[in-house]
């Protein structure tokens, strides 16, 4: 059977249209049922492709296009986990879509659920560490980075937003579902990488820091990143067992945590070249 919408919703005040405000808006929501919101074909393909369970798609045919649509059934079309597919008039749409230049596509899925015991490294990993982050666009950029050097996996520890905000999602271009990322307390995230003996940097302007230049990355590795405006607490710190710094030139003492986090991933990859 071919995958098509099943019907076609026009009213703001239809349960499913305000449940897609819950979810957008609230990540209590969003923790209680278990789901969470992605807008955009490119965003959705990423996590099919990381095998993320989709609960059910809106597509404003308007704004998709033939080509967008085409290329949303190629995605589903012959599975037999295929979800549900609502059509949605454009003010409709346009109400729950929270990104402008909307490709016409929104999807519920299933939050994929990671946790420190389930994580799978390898023999010699390299792996993100940020403390206390707060802001969903860091994040997402990170996790972009993340993607890209490539890094085994990004460990969030005392995380003070939603992994799965739709803001993350997007900045993130989707790859929080193509990185490996848990969120756990960060005194059980410095505990699991000393149980995989996997060496810890923290990043943090010390007495004692050195140069990131200097530090031998093709052992297993833990760059260790705190917030913007505290950097990583004195208890992150002492648990790490190095502590670095990237040289600053200018007037300035330090970078935006996801630019510092993408100069030490991709020095890390570097070296292990």
């Amino acid at each position: 059977m071919p995958f098509a919408p099943s019907d076609r919703l026009s009213s703001p005040q239809n349960p499913r249209i305000k449940q897609l405000l819950k979810l957008q808006q609230k990540s209590a929501e969003r923790r209680a049922l278990g789901h969470t919101l992605v807008e955009g074909l490119r965003e959705l393909s990423i996590a099919v492709e990381a095998g993320v369970a989709v609960a059910t798609i809106y597509t404003c045919p308007e704004l998709a296009g033939e080509t967008g649509l085409a290329e949303l059934q190629s995605l589903f079309s012959g599975k037999k986990d295929a979800p549900e597919w609502f059509e949605v008039t454009r003010p409709v749409f346009e109400k729950v879509a929270y990104r402008e230049g909307s490709d016409g596509l929104l999807a519920v899925l299933k939050t994929p659920a990671r946790t420190l015991a389930s994580l799978r490294l390898p023999a010699n990993p390299l792996v993100l560490v940020l403390e206390a982050v707060e802001k969903p666009g860091n994040l997402g950029a990170i996790l972009r980075t993340a993607d890209a050097a490539p890094v085994d996996a990004v460990l969030i520890g005392d995380p003070r937003t939603d992994l799965f905000n739709p803001n993350t999602i997007r900045s993130s271009i989707g790859c929080v579902f193509s990185v490996p990322v848990v969120a756990a307390p960060m005194a059980d995230v410095m505990a699991f990488l000393r149980e995989k003996s996997i060496r810890s940097y923290a990043a943090a302007l010390t007495p004692k820091a050195h140069s990131y230049l200097e530090c031998d990355f093709r052992q297993p590795t833990a760059l260790v990143l705190g917030t913007e405006a505290d950097g990583l607490t004195p208890a992150a710190q002492a648990a790490c067992d190095e502590t670095i710094i990237i040289p600053m030139m200018g007037r300035i003492d330090s970078l935006n945590v996801s630019v510092a986090g993408a100069v030490l991933a991709f020095e890390a990859v570097r070296q292990r070249r």
